[in-house]
């Protein structure tokens, strides 16, 4: 028989299969380092991508921040604005309530009556005046109480002068008031 050795076969074959097989690692390991780095240089550029997105939305919330104070400042001179001409409004509306009140007060003064001076606060009106008798006092009061625009008379001072002619001062106050129409408005 004869003598053949298979050993060195053998053994070049497991060498070859050691190479293949870190050749393959090799490969493996420069290929897993080659996606994980595809991988973050991917997710860095997305990090990127919404950091500048995250700016922009930065920037158009600080715009419409700025856009809102001026809204609510905007408001406010609005309300203000719409104050002003409600107070207008209703001057407006009494403006002839002033000349009706002038001309019930004439109205109302009866002979024997002399006003010496009519003073208005808000709703209250105070009237000085001379008078010929404590009576011709009394009938200007019911005289005011059954009036339209004004009401409520009360007498506050009343003095008594005895000089050349018999006469009284007086001072009375009354509010002013607004005669209801039909339709339940002020007239």
């Amino acid at each position: 028989m004869a003598n053949i050795n298979l050993l060195p076969w053998r053994e070049e074959l497991r060498k070859e299969k050691t190479r293949q097989f870190a050749s393959m690692t090799a490969f493996s390991v420069i290929l897993t380092l080659a996606v994980i780095g595809l991988v973050h240089v991917t997710i860095a550029g997305q990090i990127s991508h919404q950091k500048k997105r995250n700016t922009i939305l930065e920037n158009e919330i600080t715009q419409l921040d700025i856009a809102l104070k001026e809204i609510e400042g905007l408001e406010e001179t609005k309300a203000k604005l719409l104050s002003r001409m409600d107070i207008i409004q209703s001057l407006q509306q009494k403006r002839p309530q002033i000349v009706r009140l002038f001309d019930e007060i004439v109205r109302t003064v009866p002979e024997g009556i002399y006003l010496t001076g009519i003073k208005q606060v808000s709703n209250k009106i105070t009237i000085n005046g001379v008078a010929e008798s404590n009576g011709r006092v009394s009938a200007y009061m019911r005289n005011i109480d059954s009036s339209d625009w004004m009401a409520t008379p009360k007498l506050t001072v009343i003095e008594s002068k005895k000089e050349t002619i018999r006469s009284s001062d007086f001072v009375l106050t009354t509010s002013q008031s607004s005669p209801k129409t039909e339709e339940g408005e002020e007239g």
